[in-house]
């Protein structure tokens, strides 16, 4: 399948986006099939090698990482990536929660749709006006999950 050519219509959009999630399920069942779903613990001088790769900055965002942090592996443990410090950038833990273990080609179509959205709610259009709404029942809801989890 070439993910280059632009769908042409939403329903083609959504196949794609399914056909992604697929892929990535088959994948995951393969490596569990392989053995391959443990991860190493890394040591100390590992992660402190790993947070200077980027001077301390979140590889995905950019931001300064104070605090705790993850390491991010750049080819995703899920789809084969290695256990080894040459693997491992640092993100904060947020951003990697969101990457999750998305294909490149599946995370820039979540990135585009993002922004896409973004620009929509920005300009205060109909389709971004219910964007908005989603999303911020969705985040209240998140969010309250989460603080139920720290009680």
């Amino acid at each position: 399948m070439n993910h280059d050519t632009i769908p042409r219509t939403p329903s083609k959009l959504a196949r794609r986006l399914y056909r992604f999630r697929q892929e990535r399920r088959g994948r995951k069942k393969e490596l569990q099939k392989l053995g391959k779903s443990g991860r190493a613990r890394l040591s100390r001088s590992d992660r402190d090698q790993i947070l200077r790769k980027t001077g301390r900055r979140c590889h995905i965002c950019g931001g300064k990482i104070r605090g705790a942090w993850q390491a991010d592996h750049v080819l995703a443990h899920s789809v084969g990536g290695k256990n080894d410090v040459d693997n491992y950038l640092p993100a904060h833990k947020l951003c990697n929660n969101y990457r999750w273990d998305y294909s490149a080609d599946e995370f820039q179509y979540i990135l585009k749709i993002g922004v896409w959205a973004r620009t929509q709610i920005e300009r205060q259009s109909g389709i971004g006006v219910e964007v908005a709404r989603g999303f911020l029942v969705h985040e209240r809801a998140r969010v309250a999950r989460r603080q139920k989890t720290c009680i």
